[in-house]
């Protein structure tokens, strides 16, 4: 089922949302109890066909996202400007940062796209290492305590919900943030609660209420039996 709006929203084209549709999905499955073999045997076919795709399916664009993501260098003032530009802004952020409001590369306006998509350039720069690792740490707290109320869920359906909906934040944190520090092509994919954008923050929202309904059911359950 999941391979339906995969499809619909490559077809737009959205490659990055794509993927991380099939990603979820293929967590959901994963925690539903699909077996190791079936995950193994997918992973060995994404694999397989990864270069089929990358010559027949994927748009001149996104080969061009690719190869920049390997190397920036080789087009620094088209597509490559803007890793190279992001590259710069957190190195140059240093351990404690640069302070707030005094980064040159955002101030000066030298990072495209600074206030949603590479929002985290702008807190490495200005923040250093030690923001950074405190945002990461905020975000792995957070997601924990998500999986922590999707385990006490009452039900097969609040568990696999909330599990699915910590799983999909998980995945944007991990490739915005490997996308813009070039470890990822650029998929154009927001960092949740921190990018600006409308879409993007009701989505967030809407996920965290899944895990606030789980929770709340447990609670509620608890309070009835006299168990809380």
């Amino acid at each position: 089922m999941i391979g339906m709006p995969v499809l619909l929203v490559f077809r737009q084209p959205d490659l990055g949302t794509s993927l991380m549709l099939a990603a979820t999905g293929a967590a959901v499955m994963f925690f539903a109890g699909m077996r190791y073999w079936i995950i193994i045997v997918g992973m060995v076919l994404v694999v397989a066909t990864a270069p089929l795709a990358y010559f027949y399916v994927l748009k001149d664009y996104q080969r061009e996202r690719v190869l920049t993501a390997i190397n920036p260098a080789r087009d620094p003032l088209g597509a490559g400007y803007q890793i190279q530009q992001a590259e710069i802004a957190i190195g140059s952020g240093g351990s404690e940062g640069r302070g707030y409001m005094q980064g040159t590369q955002s101030q000066l306006d030298y990072i495209p796209e600074q206030h949603t998509d590479f929002i985290f350039t702008v807190i490495a720069e200005e923040f250093g290492f030690v923001g950074s690792v405190g945002l990461l740490l905020a975000w792995a707290i957070f997601l924990g305590l998500g999986l922590v109320v999707a385990s006490r869920s009452r039900s097969r359906f609040g568990y696999l919900a909330a599990s699915g909906a910590v799983v999909t934040m998980a995945f944007y944190v991990f490739v915005n943030i490997g996308m813009v520090s070039g470890l990822l092509p650029v998929v154009g994919v927001p960092l949740p609660m921190i990018s600006y954008g409308g879409t993007a923050m009701l989505t967030v929202m809407a996920a965290l209420a899944v895990i606030c309904a789980v929770n709340l059911d447990r609670d509620r359950h608890l309070s009835i039996t006299g168990l809380f």
